[in-house]
């Protein structure tokens, strides 16, 4: 059976790789693709494995399931050619697209020419078939399904169907008669160099890829140089086919993909019981409690602490004398202003960034706050505040002072004349004194700050008038947030020109807010005077596609942090007032401190402009920077578990590459077991990690590509890192839009060791990534463990990756918890 498992064709090897509709989603990690000198077979058989056991369908794959006796070698191979050219499937199929679908397009296009019988043009196939975004690709795809020379005539509903037809055949040999067409540009059933090289540039050109001409030369070669074995020019349909089969046999045997879906978990598993101990899978409740607990009790707190605070105050008017003037409109809004000075003095806490980075360091405190939601937590407060307000001011404004200045004059003077000094005032009079517009101007103040802290003003959100978006953006906001100097100075006057209020030790506004306002501005004098001593020399500033920018700068003396901290940058050419946060790329070991940063907005737009003049005249020096950190953040919390799956959306991957160094350098120090799992918690941080890094651009990956490709030369000896990209600009895989891209990428990774696309050692999949899949792998490999999900990126996959780790945790015997990025 070993002559059945082992390749003995290198290229055999390849065309498995080629025509799976894609690869595993544990197809490559770091340490598996570090070398070019590593045999094809090798490389090419971890990209082809297909896990067995509980049934779970991967990216594109077969289902895993476990293969029973009376299937024969036959059939699994039978059903493996099926799903190796079941690229044609990507389109027709994606989405629950049916006949009915492609029908209701052609009647919407339709016209009757001189016969009854509607038609439509031949450039009109794309867009019935739901290809409307590859128009050049869908024509080349008609010649071949239609043959010969003479193809461009108008289409009916019946040549439509008998098309349509023909792209559902499932059997092999239609499918690979189709892809083979497509290459086979002369139609004299042969494929020559010339073929595969223009099939090449028109593929990448679909899928908005960069290939040279130089480029798309060398894969062809690549690709005859696999396939042609005798030189002779060309590849018929035939060799291809047999090929196929072959090389199916072969890579499919039963045994084979028992062995090979098996081979690796055995391991992981058989060590688990010295990781923990078995565990049974957690029910949703115990989840959801284990999750959500501290940030449960901390809320749950506030909010006890507001309503008692409510109801003390509103049992306390509710038996004074003005009540019998305005009723439980009085109660009502002096309740809400007891809630008002408790928020309006916690609302500063959370926001105290260097009292809540000293405080993380102490872990019996650290275990019981959810430091990581210090923002979400200030957010929450604001919405207290906004209730409050609407609460205290709106019943002053709409009930209490309409029934003082309307009140009977013996009731007025039996109950609060001394308080207005005897005399009744007009609701003219009530707006124009000291309290009320003291607060009028603190409500509007807080308003504009409220209204323009939101999301859609921050981010200058396409949604918003063109007219508010001039006004609008991270800039506004930061100026329009420090209006509640002004908020907090009109709250002291405010509190103490109070109605009905005379003894002083009932005017308790300042007794709230004293300390916040101490701290918080201790904060900002502290951060003032250590910025000025952190001015850095710029190293090397580089300039990457997608306008990022990369900084490497000295690294201050003293300067000490942990991976997954963040720091602050300032650039007094800029503005000597703006302060914005990054995430620091270089690792706790390293000489230097390096970010990226991303042009999104004002001042990222301006700093880009700034270095990027520097770069590129070399005559003058780069801008002077300020720094101020480190701070911490979710990800600081990764030295918590063994296990990391780190997900970064475009530049949100930038929190974890000095994680990844740190892992990398912490075990390049430390005895691991062969899976990468820690038998034992006797040492510090996490001794596995996996990186999701999905992005749009092919160019992104020049941001971090020398970091890739170090961390892979560090990980060759040990299967410490795994690294997954995923490009979602070129079409998914299995769709025959890809496929010879696949062809490829697959090809240039088994022989050089380098992706053709992110141009490192890792492989790049195409379209998102299916995360139950990922999920389930990662719960089988990892029985038992508690696996840490960082994320860092729009917050609608956030949804999705809570659910899904609740899901799993309770499903499973692995719990996932998940953090999120706040900044």
């Amino acid at each position: 059976m070993d002559g059945l498992v082992k390749s003995k064709i290198p290229h055999e090897r390849s065309l498995i790789a080629l025509f799976k509709s894609s690869p595993s989603s544990s197809s490559l990690s770091s340490s598996t693709t570090t070398s070019s000198s590593t045999s094809w077979t090798q490389v090419l058989h971890s990209l082809s494995s297909v896990p067995t056991g509980s049934k779970v369908r991967h990216e594109g794959g077969l289902d895993a399931t476990n293969l029973s006796s009376e299937q024969t070698c036959s059939q699994i191979i039978e059903n493996e050619a099926t799903q190796g050219v079941g690229f044609i499937n990507g389109f027709v199929g994606q989405s629950g697209v049916e006949w009915k679908d492609v029908e209701k397009r052609f009647d919407q296009v339709a016209r009757t020419g001189r016969s009854t019988e509607p038609v439509v043009r031949w450039s009109e196939f794309g867009f019935c078939i739901g290809m409307q975004s590859s128009p050049e690709f869908a024509n080349e795809l008609l010649c071949a399904l239609r043959g010969g020379d003479n193809w461009k005539y108008k289409i009916t509903k019946a040549d439509l169907y008998n098309l349509w037809f023909r792209m559902k055949d499932n059997s092999f040999n239609s499918r690979l008669r189709i892809f083979f067409d497509m290459c086979n540009r002369n139609k004299d059933g042969r494929i020559t160099e010339t073929d595969i090289k223009q099939t090449i540039l028109l593929t990448a050109s679909t899928n908005k890829l960069s290939v040279t001409h130089d480029e798309a030369e060398n894969y062809a070669s690549l690709i005859m140089e696999s396939l042609d074995k005798k030189k002779k020019g060309y590849i018929e349909i035939s060799q291809m086919g047999s090929l196929f089969k072959a090389s199916l046999s072969k890579a499919y045997s039963p045994m084979k993909q028992v062995s090979a879906a098996t081979g690796s978990t055995q391991n992981v598993h058989s060590s688990s019981g010295d990781f923990c101990e078995e565990q049974e899978p957690m029910s949703r409740t115990e989840v959801l409690i284990r999750t959500y607990w501290r940030r449960a009790w901390v809320v749950l707190l506030w909010f006890l602490a507001c309503l008692g605070l409510f109801v003390w105050k509103f049992v306390q008017y509710r038996h004074r004398s003005g009540f019998e003037v305005m009723g439980y409109c009085l109660p009502t809004a002096k309740g809400a202003a007891e809630t008002l000075k408790l928020n309006m003095a916690l609302v500063l806490l959370p926001v105290c960034r260097n009292t809540i980075t000293w405080l993380r360091k102490h872990r019996p405190i650290n275990s019981v706050i959810p430091f990581n939601d210090n923002i979400n937590f200030h957010k929450v407060i604001a919405g207290g505040i906004v209730v409050g307000v609407i609460l205290h001011g709106g019943t002053h404004l709409a009930c209490d002072f309409p029934r003082i200045s309307e009140s009977d004059r013996s009731i007025f003077r039996q109950t609060i004349a001394a308080g207005f000094g005897y005399h009744r005032p007009t609701y003219a009079e009530i707006l124009a004194t000291t309290e009320v517009a003291s607060g009028i101007a603190m409500v509007v103040l807080m308003g504009v700050a409220f209204s323009l802290a939101t999301k859609w003003p921050r981010r200058r959100s396409p949604v918003l008038p063109v007219s508010l978006r001039r006004v609008t953006g991270y800039n506004t906001f930061w100026y329009s947030h420090h209006l509640f100097v002004l908020v907090y100075a009109l709250l002291i006057i405010h509190s103490i020109f109070l109605f009905l209020t005379d003894k002083l030790m009932e005017k308790t506004t300042w007794m709230y807010i004293a300390f916040p306002v101490l701290l918080y501005t201790g904060e900002r004098i502290f951060r003032a005077c250590r910025s000025g001593s952190y001015e850095v020399d710029i190293l090397k500033a580089s300039l990457y596609p997608g306008k990022v920018l990369y900084l490497k700068m000295q690294k201050p003396e003293g300067f000490k942090f942990h991976s997954g901290m963040y720091i602050f940058i300032q650039c007094p050419q800029i503005s000597p007032f703006e302060w914005h946060p990054f995430s620091l790329t270089s690792g706790p070991q390293d000489d230097y401190l390096s970010v990226h940063i991303r042009t999104l907005g004002d001042w990222s737009y301006q700093i880009y402009d700034l270095f990027q003049e520097a770069v590129l005249s070399r005559s003058q020096g780069c801008p002077k920077l300020y720094i101020d950190g480190p701070y911490g953040c979710a990800a600081q919390d990764h030295v918590k578990y063994d296990i990391l799956v780190l997900i970064g959306l475009g530049i949100g991957a930038t929190p974890f590459i000095s994680i990844l160094k740190d892992v990398v350098k912490g075990v390049q120090t430390t005895e691991v077991d062969h899976s990468g799992l820690r038998k034992c918690s006797l040492t510090k941080g996490p001794l596995k990690a996996y990186l999701y890094w999905v992005t749009r651009e092919p160019n992104s990956f020049d941001w971090f590509r020398d970091v890739m490709k170090e961390i892979s030369n560090s990980t060759k000896k040990q299967s410490v890192v795994e690294m997954h990209n995923f490009l979602t600009s070129v079409h998914p895989e299995g769709d025959i839009r890809s496929a010879l891209l696949s062809v490829i990428q697959a090809l240039h990774l088994a022989k050089n060791g380098t992706d053709t696309v992110s141009r490192t050692p890792i492989h790049t999949h195409f379209a998102r990534p299916n995360w139950f899949n990922i999920f389930s792998r990662l719960a089988r490999k990892h029985g038992g463990a508690k696996i840490g999900v960082f994320y860092c990126g729009p917050s609608k996959l956030a949804r999705e990756l809570t659910k899904l780790c609740t899901k799993f945790s309770t499903k499973t015997t692995t719990r996932f918890v998940f953090h999120k990025e706040n900044y």
